[in-house]
């Protein structure tokens, strides 16, 4: 599994959503990614990518997209 599946299946399990649904998906689009779905989705992402977010990151994690930009630039994840 590469990182982009790997990143698209921690979404999909940690926000109960389906991966035609990701693109362009966004911070409370679904009843899922709440505060506590957000904190649950970050903790399987640091556990999923064996890291630890900072705060800023965490809170500036608002999109599907903007949390892979996130771990591109800030954690050295390539998709």
């Amino acid at each position: 599994m590469n990182n982009i599946e790997k990143y698209s299946a921690i979404f999909c399990e940690a926000l109960e959503v389906e991966n035609k649904d990701l693109e362009g998906l966004k911070y409370q689009d679904v009843i899922g990614w709440d505060s506590i779905g957000h904190m649950n989705l970050i903790s399987e992402l640091e556990e999923g990518f064996d890291i630890m977010l900072e705060t800023d990151d965490i809170v500036d994690f608002s999109s599907f997209e903007k949390g892979m930009e996130i771990l591109k630039e800030k954690y050295g994840i390539q998709f």
